[in-house]
């Protein structure tokens, strides 16, 4: 149970104030084992979901821990989940509490609800083609977090003209933040940061080879950004994608402040 779910209760007179206080005193966390403490509550306390790193873990311990989170936070999103683990999950919970991504390699297991609206806005754009797996990883985070997402895909700088009429549709949703994701040379987020005005969230992608390759040009030309632009780790579309929908959620929620003031 998250505290916005434990509030209501309160004050539907579902549970009484002492009652609702036990259950806070546990919030912190979950212990699954003797090999995982579940941090239930941090989305309500960063605004950030919790994942599940799949990669290193055994699946069964995946599936184990994911059954925790779901019960306590009705979803869970995993993370870099092999042929091993995306088996493991899909055996453990019925489809229509499923969700597969295969480009970003995400799964997420829910009790049939949905990730609740919260009128945050996502751009998420790829140079290339192989960079959509990194920008998914992007997407899929944020949509979890409860942003609407926009994506443009294979609008590199090899043919920028491709670029120009996807990112005035794009503009016009009226984005909070947008990601970028670009392997080899890593140009487009530069030149995006210095078209648009909100923040850009560069995420370099470990496409391309030889010298400057797995991606390591790509952040170096990014850190190196005459445009504003923030930059995350290479194929930290996590990261990006969290980044990005806790701006876009700010901006949402300051204004329906402001929408309520003048009211």
């Amino acid at each position: 149970m998250e505290l916005t779910d434990l509030f209501k209760d309160v004050k539907d007179g579902k549970i009484d104030i002492e009652t609702a206080e036990q259950h806070a005193r546990g919030l912190g966390f979950v212990s699954y084992s003797d090999i995982a403490k579940i941090d239930s509550h941090r989305k309500c306390r960063t605004g950030v979901v919790e994942a599940v790193l799949a990669d290193c873990k055994e699946p069964d311990d995946v599936v184990e821990i994911a059954r925790v989170m779901v019960s306590q936070s009705k979803r869970a999103l995993i993370t870099r989940v092999s042929e091993k683990h995306f088996e493991a999950l899909r055996a453990a919970f019925r489809e229509d509490e499923f969700e597969w991504n295969s480009r970003s390699r995400t799964v997420v297991v829910h009790d049939g609800t949905h990730a609740p609206a919260t009128g945050g806005v996502v751009g998420i754009i790829s140079a290339g083609t192989a960079d959509i797996p990194a920008a998914e990883e992007a997407n899929v985070v944020a949509s979890e977090m409860g942003c609407e997402t926009v994506t443009v895909y294979d609008v590199g700088v090899a043919g920028i003209h491709r670029l120009v009429p996807e990112l005035q549709n794009l503009k016009s949703k009226n984005p909070g933040a947008i990601v970028v994701a670009a392997g080899r040379e890593g140009t487009l987020p530069t030149i995006i940061s210095g078209l648009v005005d909100v923040p850009v969230i560069g995420l370099p992608v470990s496409t391309g080879y030889g010298a400057g390759g797995k991606g390591e040009a790509a952040l170096m030309s990014m850190l190196q950004s005459c445009s504003t632009l923030a930059v995350v780790n290479i194929d930290a579309g996590f990261v990006a994608g969290a980044y990005a929908a806790r701006i876009a959620n700010m901006i949402a929620s300051a204004g329906a402040g402001c929408k309520q003031e003048q009211e």
